[in-house]
Parts: structure tokens; sequence; C-alpha cells
């Protein structure tokens, strides 16, 4: 194992924590490198404004951001000892971070770490593969241990009410041209040489139809960008499948800033150990920003708990890239 100092460590972690998942991959964070200690600062500029008016999608995004630099520093053998909300009078700062003491990393430190950057969000239907439900009970277990549940959905007819929910729900904001238009000024167009947003071949220009459907981002609204390749192979398309996969709910017993950023640790938990065993994660937040379709999800479906995230787990055979800010426009 190669040596570093602690500084390297962080900054390393930093790197590492630059590609966690976020909504519209707005990567809404900054980070703060002092002493033995990085602290994780939510940046509130990149917060949607209309579509996450609350500010819940923004945590959960930079709560993943948090649990990535705990997978980084356990990869290279150190404890993270971690602080969520430590200051009441600092709002904006929503963890620190020191390494703690370091001893030979494990396996499943190294396994975890391994994903950081290899992870991707699909944005399509998925192969006709099988999710093991082994690999799924180990996917409950790593959202426990952060302090949330998730559930995988076995009912067709839950699986139908979620996805009617999301085609409602983005149905309706289709007609709201505000949100149409904050959700298309995070997708990139072709040759763009910007570091955040959705990249135009990271989704579909017209997204296959799964079964039931379940109604995807429209990222192409108005223009023509987006992936064309609707086939079923391994060379980049979004088009690997039409299979829904395992829909799969997360939530937490609260909701309140401490719950949301949980549930990004959790989230992010379980994507980096789905994708260890080739599996990847589509997701669907339509009907979570909308206050009145995300409380009878609450009541009805999720058992009175909060859904913070739903969300459909498959296998891609699609090779796709991704882009993130440098480390040097993330810290302060």
């Amino acid at each position: 194992m190669t040596v570093r100092s602690v500084k390297q460590t962080l900054d390393a972690a930093v790197a590492a924590a630059r590609w966690a998942p976020s909504v519209h991959n707005t990567q809404p964070w900054t980070f703060a490198v002092s002493g033995d200690e990085i602290g994780l600062k939510a940046d509130t500029g990149r917060q949607l404004r209309v579509g996450d008016t609350a500010g819940r999608e923004l945590l959960i995004s930079c709560g993943a951001a948090l649990f990535t630099l705990r997978a980084a520093l356990a990869r290279e053998g150190h404890r993270p000892v971690v602080r969520v909300l430590p200051d009441p009078d600092r709002p904006s700062l929503l963890a620190t971070v020191r390494a703690g003491e370091q001893g030979e990393a494990d396996a499943t430190a190294r396994v975890l770490g391994a994903e950081i950057e290899r992870r991707r969000t699909h944005r399509a239907g998925f192969a006709d593969v099988p999710v093991p439900d082994e690999l799924l009970d180990s996917l409950v277990k790593a959202a426990m241990a952060e302090g949330a549940r998730l559930t995988p959905v076995r009912e067709p007819e839950a699986v139908a009410v979620l996805a009617g929910l999301t085609r409602a729900a983005q149905g309706v904001q289709a007609r709201d041209r505000r949100l149409s238009l904050e959700v298309i000024s995070w997708a990139r167009p072709p040759g763009s040489s910007r570091t955040d947003g959705v990249p135009a071949d990271g989704y579909p220009r017209r997204a296959t139809a799964t079964d039931p459907p379940f109604a995807q981002r429209d990222y192409a609204w108005r223009h023509d960008w987006g992936s064309s390749d609707q086939g079923t192979g391994r060379s980049g398309g979004q088009g690997a499948g039409t299979s829904t996969g395992v829909v799969a709910l997360l939530t937490t017993r609260a909701d309140s800033r401490q719950e949301w950023i949980a549930a990004g640790q959790a989230l992010q938990h379980v994507l980096l150990l789905a994708a260890a065993h080739g599996v990847s994660a589509a997701f669907h937040t339509q009907a979570l920003e909308t206050d009145l379709l995300r409380e009878f999800l609450r009541v009805e479906v999720c058992s009175g708990e909060y859904p913070q995230m739903i969300m459909r787990l498959g296998v891609t055979f699609d090779v796709k890239g991704s882009v993130r800010r440098s480390a040097d426009d993330v810290t302060r």
C-alpha cells in the first residue's frame, strides 16, 4: 500500500467525492480541506429553484458525496470520523470528515472504493438479465447501515402504481415551462466543454418504453440532442433493452435535513455495491418533486415512511462516459 501524507489522502478523497451522483449531475457541493479534516458544504447556487425548492434533492446529492468521501478514505485504510450537521450556526456546512486511524483496507472497502469512478447512472431500459436476490438482500442491508430503508417492490400492482405516478408527474412537469427549461439547462449539447450536467450521449433522444413504462426525464425537450442508438449492443447507446429491472424505493422514517443526508449516503452505498456486481440504477424522482404525489406514496405505498428515491436496478451493457468538475473547482 502506498503511504500518503494526510494532505495527500484528503485531497485524493475530495477528488473521488466529485464522482458521486447528483440530480441532473448538478454537483451541488464544495469541499474545504483544513488540517486533517474535510468540510463538506452545500453549493446552493446549484440548487434546482423550480424542481427542488426545499433542497431535498440537493442534500441527498451531498449525502452521496459524503459517503464517497468515507469510501475513499476507507479504501486507503483510514477509519473515517464523520460529524453530520456539526454547527447549527453554519447551515451550509453539512459534515466534517477526518481521516482516522490507519490500517489495512478490508475487502469491502476495496470493493466499494474501486467502483467510485466506474459507477454510472442509466437512463433507459435494462437488458433481460435478472438481478440476484442475494444481491438485493445485500443492498437492503447496505441502506440500513446508513439509516435508511431500501425496499425492492415485488408486487406487479405496486410497480404499476409507481410507473403510473411517474408518468403522471412527468406529464404535469412537461406542461410547466419553467421546470422544463430548468431540466434542459442541465442537458449538455454535443461537443460541449461543460464539466457538469448530463452529456448528450448520456440520455436517449427518444427513450424506448419499459413494461410497465417508466417515464424518463425529457432532456431532449425542444432540441434533437441525445443518443439515437436504440439497439442492444455494447457500444454506448442508451437502448440496451426494454426490461424495467427491479423497482426499489429508498425511504426514511423522518424527513429532516439529517434524513436527506442519510438517504444520500444510503443511496451511494447501494449504488457502489450494486456496481461491483454489474448492476446499474435508473432514477425516477418526478413524483417525489410533487408534494401531493409524494404524500400519496408515503401513506399508500411506503407504510408511512418518507420516500426519498424511486429507482430501477438492472443490467446494461452500454458503456457511457461522464463529466465532473475539477478538484480545484469544487475546493474552497
